[in-house]
């Protein structure tokens, strides 16, 4: 089901969607610099206590998060029917009723990116709308599903979705943690001024429902006493940030003889320590989004990694394990080669402390794509890409030296039995070499040469496989917030 809020996305989809990395980038530099940090070190850091905790909304008000999930549901449907006034939003006691029969359920045809970016997005100011009136992580997750099933039933007259519902839903789900939590660490209680005002304004950005709950409770711009500093979330943050060219081949074909470079950026965020609060939902949270120069839309990657549990099973302090069971969401699109898939996956993370300064960090992932939708040369029914479900497997080992160079190479595959499209199944995997060397105390230069490949099995299509290389050279800068 297309949500016309989105539908206004899709026009300006490369703005809308780059907002969240480049608010980031603003927030980032604005803080003060502290020491270089391997943003995949797992060490515990013993001399430092690092307290999570909600911000303090502790009553739970269910009242006025109902009638902000609502309102999310209100504020599309009166876009839609009033303001572009679409013909899906033209419901009525008939199509409700339509809707309401189980049997009426379908698959639709809407583009890729509202399907997998803007139903998500719509889903997470569901979840917010209960996160932010202090119900908890697990609290939250009914009212992203009821959100999801109340717009498919009641403010379109197409049928509802099952595509839209568990994209809503999950997608929701993922995204409203990373943005609450994101939210509340940008704002700085302590601060008056300028920056008090604008870690504000950037914090009801990342997350509306948030920012507006702060707005009624009298929270916006209320500087809080050393005393209540307790209630503060000291996660730790580390991010980087590359700016370079990069270069996608849309064909079998070398990198030297096809395709074309372009500028690029790409920021990654690190939440949390992975070896920290491993009970607690989201304590450790990975976002990647890169937007650039490109034919098919600005932003090209946002990826979340979210812990729900974990495990810490070290054999010793120089050998150390964690078991993380992740939530992921995962949305690619370039110029040549598109996915969208939300997962659940077990991962073992380890890291092998050897002679001098020299460290190996390796992780292995595994679990089940609840939805995964695949490129389809093919077309079903006007859409470009099929739906599936399957399992996806990942993996990586890197090693640093002195904190100088580092080198890692990654591996990402995913297998898809189509449930919805041409008759088929899929074989998905990319890989990637990087290579950093840290020229400075805060910046390093990176490349990273890798390549996508799509193996589509039909049965009333002929075969396809094809193979995407790419390569990227960057500058990066890291710092640890």
């Amino acid at each position: 089901m297309t949500l016309t809020l989105y539908h206004f996305t899709r026009k300006y989809s490369g703005r809308l969607r780059i907002i969240l990395p480049l608010l980031l980038f603003i927030l980032f530099c604005s803080q003060q610099v502290g020491a270089q940090v391997n943003i995949f070190d797992l060490r515990k850091q013993k001399d430092t206590i690092t307290r999570f905790s909600d911000p303090p909304v502790k009553q739970k008000r269910f009242g006025r998060a109902a009638l902000e999930l609502g309102l999310a549901e209100i504020a599309p449907w009166t876009y839609d029917r009033y303001i572009v006034n679409v013909d899906y939003a033209r419901i009525s006691w008939k199509t409700t009723g339509h809707n309401l029969n189980p049997g009426s359920w379908t698959w639709d045809n809407d583009p890729f990116q509202t399907n997998q970016f803007g139903h998500p997005y719509h889903g997470s100011m569901f979840y917010s709308a209960f996160r932010s009136n202090g119900y908890s992580f697990w609290q939250s997750v009914p009212a992203t599903m009821v959100g999801s099933y109340l717009w498919e039933t009641f403010a379109e007259n197409q049928a509802p979705a099952p595509n839209d519902f568990i994209n809503t839903s999950f997608g929701g789900i993922v995204l409203g943690e990373m943005t609450y939590r994101l939210s509340n660490k940008i704002i700085n209680n302590h601060r008056r001024g300028f920056k008090r005002q604008a870690s504000e304004v950037l914090g009801f950005l990342v997350n509306p429902m948030n920012g507006l709950n702060r707005i009624i409770d009298g929270k916006w711009g209320k500087v809080v006493g050393p005393a209540n500093r307790s209630q503060d979330d000291s996660s730790k943050v580390s991010a980087e940030f590359d700016l370079g060219a990069r270069k996608f081949n849309s064909g079998n074909q070398g990198l030297l003889t096809h395709g074309r470079f372009g500028w690029f950026g790409r920021a990654k965020l690190l939440y949390g320590a992975s070896n920290e609060n491993l009970h607690t939902p989201f304590s450790n949270i990975s976002i990647t989004a890169e937007f650039g120069k490109d034919d098919s839309s600005a932003v090209n990657v946002i990826s979340v990694y979210g812990s729900l549990a974990g495990w810490d099973v070290s054999l010793s302090d120089s050998v150390e394990n964690l078991i993380i069971i992740s939530a992921n969401y995962d949305y690619i699109r370039n110029a040549a080669f598109f996915y969208g898939g939300q997962s659940v996956k077990a991962n073992l993370l380890s890291e092998f402390k050897l002679l001098n300064g020299f460290k190996v960090n390796t992780a292995v992932g595994a679990g089940l794509i609840i939805l995964g939708a695949a490129p389809d040369p093919y077309l079903y029914r006007g859409r470009n890409y099929d739906y599936g479900s399957g399992f996806a497997i990942n993996g990586r080992a890197g090693f640093n030296i002195g904190n100088r160079f580092y080198y890692s190479i990654n591996y990402r595959g995913s297998w898809l039995m189509t449930i919805n499209g041409n008759k088929s199944h899929y074989f998905l995997h990319t890989i990637t070499n990087e290579i950093s060397y840290r020229v400075l105390k805060d910046l390093s230069i990176s490349a990273e040469p890798g390549y996508f490949r799509l193996e589509g099995n039909y049965k009333n299509h002929p075969d396809v496989d094809k193979t995407y290389p790419y390569l990227r050279i960057s500058t990066r800068y890291r710092v640890n917030l």
